[in-house]
């Protein structure tokens, strides 16, 4: 059998690589006039919609570098194996070329590489995660334990990756940083859209999300955040209430409510912060007429559990011989758990409202009370609509300040905010938006992106926990 040699023909270079499968495809090719061209990708991680800079530099010893065609390929993630060709740019005249916002709309996990005067650079990742909204009942709803204080969230995912699975998740420690599954919540339907309902079974700081896994296309997908106090289920003998809930730092709050038959009677006023050990006493009030009684305002630095006990002073003889009981008006009776949510105070600026693309900004800023080592979000608006997702993951200093120093590559208005989620200790927080014009820069002078400054929050655990688990909670 006579073996046909292939002369490599410019005009045709295109369409054989598309044959080439990805996996053969994982290193460089110099081209004839020693040429060399590398590529660069910025961010490498992304929400989908967010626009993608593609940049390098072409390279020759015995060739000019200067306005050579630049060509793009990318292979999808799912896709039809091998590389299909995209869009091209001439390189400058010092051999550097960028694609700016390239490959139009970035939905899906996908591969690069280049081809200039035959030389082929290696090739470069993104992880995209979905868009993915959620939505629920209004922040400061009382939101209680059991079946009848079920809740139902609901929310988007973009692209509609039907099939993936939908994941509910609660943060659970103090360092902002720790989701594990609370309900495993089905899948996204035709649409895009998906549907959970949750009964909360443990009264505490409930910091919801949710992560979509998608079958391919996505890299582990969260949602936004919604901050929820949940409280136990009212005894209607003594009930709990407060003024206020979440308030901010450094706020007051009155806890009241009535004790059923109680009139003229001693209540106390007992509470635990998360990892403490049992209620302590902090406040004394007596009931008026009606059983109705408040205690002196109270003012905590975080979020904490409160529950009241009446006076058990008098114990009655009842109709079964031997037994005794509290008697009715007063006499040992403790009220639900109510949790009352300590927002954190957030304050933020940003370096600079212009800057060049691939230059710096530095988000900085202080919270209160004090977090040392708590995880902290710079979070950009997304490119659809008016939601947020995290752009970079930083964490707060030993002085419970921060400071993020973030790059942007693509041209264009950006709209920031700070974001430090809440937790155990305390209710998260947003700062006020800032806005960042992001004024064109040549090919030239863009630099690789570092690997801190694009980042995606820690996706959590993915099998079903128990919230019962959680060490948080007091017993429902």
């Amino acid at each position: 059998m006579r073996i046909r040699r292939l002369t490599p023909i410019a005009a045709t270079a295109a369409a054989l690589l598309a044959l080439i499968p990805a996996s053969a495809q994982a290193f460089k090719h110099p081209g004839p006039g020693g040429c060399h061209v590398n590529i660069n990708v910025a961010p490498r991680e992304i929400t989908a919609g967010d626009p993608v800079v593609i940049f390098g530099r072409l390279r020759c010893r015995r060739a000019v570098a200067a306005g050579q065609t630049v060509e793009l390929f990318h292979h999808l993630r799912g896709g039809p194996p091998g590389f299909t060709y995209v869009q091209s740019v001439h390189t400058d005249a010092n051999g550097f070329y960028e694609f700016s916002r390239a490959d139009g709309v970035v939905d899906s996990n996908r591969a690069w590489y280049v081809l200039a005067d035959g030389a082929r650079s290696a090739r470069r990742a993104i992880r995209v995660a979905a868009q993915v909204t959620l939505a629920g009942p209004p922040e400061g709803t009382q939101i209680l334990t059991g079946v009848a204080g079920a809740v139902t969230f609901t929310g988007t995912v973009s692209p509609a990756d039907v099939g993936a699975r939908v994941i509910l998740q609660r943060q659970n420690a103090a360092a902002g940083d720790d989701w594990h599954a609370i309900q495993l919540g089905g899948v996204v339907q035709a649409g895009g859209g998906f549907t959970i309902r949750h009964v909360f079974r443990v009264p505490g700081d409930a910091n919801i999300r949710v992560l979509v896994r998608s079958q391919g296309r996505n890299v582990p997908s969260p949602s936004n955040l919604l901050n929820y106090d949940i409280s136990q289920a009212q005894n209607p003998a003594l009930t709990i209430n407060a003024s206020a809930d979440p308030i901010p730092f450094g706020q007051s709050v009155t806890i009241n409510g009535i004790l059923m038959g109680g009139s003229n009677k001693p209540v106390t006023l007992l509470a635990r912060v998360a990892g403490q050990r049992g209620f302590a006493p902090v406040a004394q009030a007596t009931t008026n007429g009606a059983g109705e009684y408040a205690f002196p305002a109270q003012s905590p630095v975080r979020s904490t559990f409160y529950k009241v006990a009446a006076a058990n002073h008098v114990v009655c003889a009842m109709a079964t011989p031997g037994v005794r009981a509290p008697c009715p008006g007063g006499g040992g009776k403790v009220s639900a758990v109510l949790y009352e949510g300590v927002r954190d105070v957030l304050t933020a600026q940003v370096s600079t409202s212009t800057v060049q693309a691939g230059g710096q900004v530095t988000f900085s800023g202080t919270v209160s009370p004090s977090h040392a080592g708590h995880v902290i979000y710079l979070e950009r608006r997304n490119a659809i609509g008016a939601d947020f997702h995290v752009a970079e993951v930083g964490f707060v200093n030993p002085d419970s300040s921060f400071s993020i120093v973030h790059r942007v590559y693509d041209v264009g208005t950006k709209v920031f905010r700070v974001f430090i989620p809440g937790g155990p200790e305390n209710f998260g927080a947003a700062s006020e938006t800032f806005t960042v014009q992001v004024t064109p820069a040549p090919a030239a002078a863009l630099t690789p992106e570092s690997p801190a400054n694009s980042a995606l929050p820690s996706e959590g655990g993915s099998s079903h926990a128990s919230e019962e688990g959680s060490p948080t909670g007091e017993g429902s």
